[in-house]
C-alpha cells in the first residue's frame, strides 16, 4: 500500500487474492482423512438444497410464487459445513437468503415449500414467506430479512448462552453488505469485551444487491473488522465444504470452551440475482461475464470429484442423488400446493401476540 506523508492513500485494497478470483480454485477439494460417510452426507445435503432452490426458481419464473425469494444457489457449502457441529441448545440465525440454512439443519422440505406458498402448514404458519423461516426444534431460531439484524440478535443469544453456562453458542449468518451496518461493530465490540460464545459467519459473495464490494467498501475482506475488535478469525474458500467444516468445528470448540467469539469469512458467489431466479441480470443491472468461471467452483461438483477419486462412491451415485432430490422436490411442492391456507382468524393471531 502506498503511503503519502505517513497516511494510506485513497483507493480500493484487494485482500482476498485468489479467493475472489473467479478463474482460480476450480480443482477438487482436499478431503484428507475426513470420513466417507460425512463427505457423502455433505454431498447429499447440498444436492437437496440445490434441487429445492431450482424448484423454487422455476415456480417464481412461472409466476406461482409471489413473495420475494433470494436464492442461495452456488453457496450451499456454508450452512452445510456448520450443521454437524450444532447441538441442542445452540441458536442459529439466518438472513434473507436462508433456505439452505433451514434445510442444512434438517428442516422439513414440505414445511419450507408450504411457507413459501403461504400455506397453513408452513414453518412460520404461512405468514413469513421465503425470508422468515424458523425451526427451533432444529436450533434455527429465525431468519430475518433486515440487513444486519441477525448480528445483534445472535450477540444477545450469545450473552444468554454465556449466562446459562451450558457450553452453548449462537451463530449469525450474514452477507458482506451487513458489514456496512453499525450494529456489526457494536456487536463485535460487545462480544469481544464480554467473551461471548458467538460465531459470526459472513458469507461474502462480493455483491450487496447489484453493487460489487469495490463500489461499496475500501477493501474486499470483511474479516478486517474482526481484526479491529481483536476477534480470532479465518477467511476461507466458501465453496470448500471440507475446509469450512474444519473451521466451523474449531470455532464451535472455542465458543464452548468460553474463549469468546470467532469470525469466519467464507468467500463465495451466488449464481442467481440478488432476488429472483434470473442469471443474466441482477436487480435490473446486467451481470458481469464471470459467472461461468464461478460455476467451475461449484461446491457440489468439486466435492464429488474428490469423493469419486477416493473411491467412496460408485460413478452413478451423484446422478442418483439428483434424481432422488428432484423427485422429492416435485412431490413436496405439489403436496404444499394442495394444502390449505391459514384460516382468516389467524391473520392477526400469528403476527401479533394475543393479549387475551
Amino acid at each position: 500500500m502506498a503511503l503519502e506523508n505517513g497516511f494510506k492513500m485513497d483507493g480500493f485494497f484487494p485482500r482476498l487474492g485468489k479467493l475472489a478470483d473467479a478463474d482460480q480454485l476450480h480443482e477438487p477439494l482436499d478431503i484428507g482423512d475426513v470420513p466417507a460417510d460425512l463427505l457423502l452426507g455433505f454431498l447429499d445435503k447440498m444436492v437437496e438444497v440445490r434441487c429445492a432452490e431450482e424448484k423454487i426458481a422455476d415456480e417464481v419464473t412461472d409466476g406461482k410464487v409471489k413473495c420475494p425469494c433470494h436464492l442461495v444457489i452456488g453457496q450451499e457449502a456454508v450452512p452445510t459445513a456448520l450443521a454437524p457441529h450444532v447441538r441442542k441448545g445452540d441458536k442459529i440465525f439466518g438472513a434473507h437468503r436462508s433456505h439452505a440454512h433451514y434445510l442444512a439443519q434438517n428442516g422439513d422440505l414440505y414445511r419450507l415449500f408450504a411457507e413459501i406458498q403461504g400455506k397453513d402448514d408452513g414453518c412460520s404458519g404461512g405468514m413469513g414467506g421465503s425470508m422468515h423461516l424458523i425451526d427451533r426444534e432444529r436450533q434455527l431460531f429465525g431468519t430475518v430479512p433486515i440487513v444486519g439484524a441477525t448480528i445483534p440478535i445472535a450477540t444477545g443469544a450469545g450473552l444468554a448462552s454465556k449466562m446459562n453456562e451450558k457450553g452453548e453458542f449462537a451463530v449469525s449468518f450474514f452477507g458482506d453488505g451487513s458489514a456496512e451496518e453499525g450494529v456489526l461493530h457494536e456487536s463485535l465490540n460487545l462480544a469481544a469485551s464480554m467473551k461471548l460464545p458467538v460465531i459470526y459467519f459472513c458469507e461474502n459473495n462480493l455483491f450487496s444487491s447489484h453493487l460489487h464490494i469495490s463500489l461499496r467498501q475500501p477493501a474486499d475482506s470483511i474479516a478486517r473488522f474482526a481484526d479491529a475488535h481483536c476477534i480470532p478469525n479465518m477467511t476461507l474458500d466458501g465453496n470448500d465444504v471440507v475446509a469450512l467444516h474444519k473451521a466451523a468445528g474449531e470455532a464451535a470448540r472455542m465458543c464452548r470452551e468460553g474463549r469468546g467469539p470467532v469470525f469466519i469469512e467464507a468467500v463465495t458467489y451466488r449464481w442467481r440475482g440478488h432476488v429472483g431466479p434470473r442469471e443474466d441480470s441482477d436487480v435490473g443491472v446486467q451481470r458481469k461475464d464471470d459467472l461461468e468461471s464461478w460455476r467451475k467452483r461449484d461446491p457440489i461438483n468439486r466435492l464429488w470429484q474428490s469423493i469419486a477419486a477416493a473411491g467412496h462412491a460408485e460413478a452413478e451415485h451423484l446422478d442418483e442423488l439428483w434424481e432422488k432430490h428432484r423427485a422429492e422436490s416435485e412431490k413436496q411442492w405439489q403436496r404444499a400446493a394442495e394444502a390449505p391456507y391459514p384460516a382468516e382468524e389467524e391473520l392477526l393471531n400469528r403476527v401479533y401476540t394475543n393479549a387475551n
